[in-house]
């Protein structure tokens, strides 16, 4: 009788887990089904796991994750050392990684194929006009150097305060989840390894929690926290949680928050600008950042490169890229560039003019 018991329960889970990966496939194969996901589903799943993880003042999803690691491979050395059917080891082990597959997707992965950003919000995609481009260049260098304000800490309360209220007039707009109160950034676990591979922030998927870098830049706190709140609020695109980022970030009454969403999107200006305008044009356009900002800008390269891994960083460029690309972002880590097409095309729309224009030059 015992044994039939097992058997049933055993019959049952694996059913539970067929449901799931067949749910999750059937997600995965419609844009459609992917935004129904994210607006009617994702919130509900997400408030709950948010509000669990919030208990706790480290990050739950770090634990697990690295709790998980380590488990499988005691797991596997145990079932070694007792000579255990390599069958029935390797066979838990991969039924343990589907469970996790399910729950990663199930928990926020699903929101990497909601409706791409021009779908979704209405917004006609802008083809590369060279001029087009001249003129968003000079118009974002010159909020730029205004936006320019010098400071060594930031007021971590503040830019909670700035982000969320920044995030609840936006929400709606582009189909995001309004932030709940009781979100706040946790510090990641193992600090010096993310450091080292360049890693700011990241979200914990499996208790919709998000990371932060220790050893961020006070002028980096707002835009990474900005970044990272956006991937709980329901967005997987590293472009478009760059944009929103910068939107919230520059429309914030906050000097420092303002200035911090300008500097973020620098680097992915200055890449554009390297690969679309000619040498002169880029060296001529160079002249116009002002020195506090490239001076600015210089002094980050080096304090994160001083703090840099080549080897396990190329690793996890590599690895990263090729889990882009597996959900459903074409460009990998080319996606975070993006921003700037994102935004141009944003710009263009009426609505995005009269929102912006004007809060970065306050």
């Amino acid at each position: 009788m015992r044994r039939t018991e097992w058997i049933r329960k055993i019959r049952i889970r694996w059913m539970v887990l067929i449901v799931g990966l067949v749910s999750v496939w059937c997600v995965q194969a419609s844009p459609l089904a992917g935004e129904w996901y994210s607006r009617s589903v994702y919130p509900y799943i997400s408030a709950v796991l948010s509000r669990f993880s919030s208990l706790f003042p480290f990050s739950v999803g770090d634990c697990f994750i690295y709790g998980s690691i380590i488990g499988l491979i005691a797991f596997f050395v145990y079932a070694l050392l007792k000579r255990r059917s390599w069958k029935i080891t390797v066979g838990r082990i991969i039924e343990y990684l589907l469970w996790v597959y399910v729950w990663f997707y199930l928990a926020w992965g699903l929101n990497y194929f909601r409706e791409d950003f021009y779908n979704r919000n209405r917004i006609q995609y802008k083809p590369y006009v060279a001029e087009d481009f001249k003129s968003f260049l000079s118009a974002y260098t010159d909020s730029l150097n205004a936006s320019y304000i010098p400071f060594e800490i930031i007021d971590t309360a503040k830019v909670a305060t700035e982000v969320k209220k920044g995030y609840r007039q936006i929400a709606s707009r582009f189909g995001l989840n309004m932030p709940a109160g009781y979100l706040y950034p946790k510090t990641m676990l193992i600090t010096p390894l993310m450091s080292g591979v360049g890693v700011m922030g990241y979200i914990g998927p499996f208790f919709n929690e998000f990371n932060l870098n220790g050893e961020l830049l006070p002028v980096q706190s707002p835009s990474v926290y900005a970044h990272e709140m956006a991937h709980v609020l329901g967005v997987s695109s590293e472009a478009e949680a760059n944009l929103y980022s910068y939107l919230v970030c520059t429309a914030s009454s906050a000097p420092e928050i303002r200035f911090s969403g300008y500097f973020s999107l620098f680097p992915y200006v200055l890449g554009n600008a390297y690969q679309l305008l000619t040498e002169e044009e880029f060296n001529q356009w160079v002249e116009t950042v002002s020195p506090e900002v490239k001076s600015l800008y210089k002094q980050k390269a080096a304090y994160w490169q001083s703090r840099y891994s080549p080897l396990i960083g190329d690793i996890q460029d590599a690895v990263y890229n090729w889990f882009l690309k597996g959900n459903n972002i074409p460009s990998g880590r080319g996606n975070y560039s993006e921003v700037v097409a994102l935004l141009m095309a944003y710009l263009s729309d009426t609505a995005g003019q009269v929102s912006i224009a004007g809060k970065g030059n306050e």
